[in-house]
């Protein structure tokens, strides 16, 4: 059996204008929309979900060649660096290193290369202390290098 809908006893309403409380003024029509919009109901769940699907590097042990070619970057470069101090070179030397930066939140971290000038070669902290390129002063230690390469780009004759 259908139900036959009889609109006419409803006709004196149907056109009317939505009622304006003395009260409480209308609400914006961006307020109305943020009420039946998605929301989080988990906060911070998507933001897990990507942190959790973010790949790390583990750290690599260098093998005993990897050591003593960096050992001999490491003479090489404090060699330049006290001819600067006596005199015979004009400016710092440039490096690129690749070293290991240990990640914040999880096991593991990424290699970074990069250029900059070495300001010294600081055995307190077993580092090198740079001039620019990363943070002004920023150490990079020894134990976190994989790969260490000096720029020759500097008039050494002085």
């Amino acid at each position: 059996m259908e139900r036959e809908t009889d609109f006419s006893k409803y006709e004196n309403m149907l056109y009317l204008k939505r009622p304006v409380s003395r009260n409480h003024p209308p609400m914006d029509l961006k307020d109305r929309a943020a009420q039946f919009s998605p929301f989080a109901a988990l906060t911070g769940y998507g933001d897990a979900v990507k942190e959790t699907a973010r790949q790390t590097e583990q750290r690599r042990e260098l093998d005993e060649y990897e050591k003593a070619a960096l050992d001999e970057q490491l003479r090489e470069l404090e060699a330049q660096l006290q001819n600067l101090e006596n005199g015979k070179n004009q400016a710092a030397p440039r490096v690129t290193v690749t070293c290991f930066i240990p990640d914040e939140y999880k096991a593991g971290g990424a290699y970074r290369t990069f250029t900059a000038a070495v300001k010294k070669i600081d055995h307190d902290r077993r580092g090198i202390i740079l001039q620019n390129g990363t943070q002004e002063g920023e150490c990079v230690l020894l134990d976190d290098i994989l790969k260490l390469d000096i720029h020759m780009d500097f008039d050494s004759r002085i």
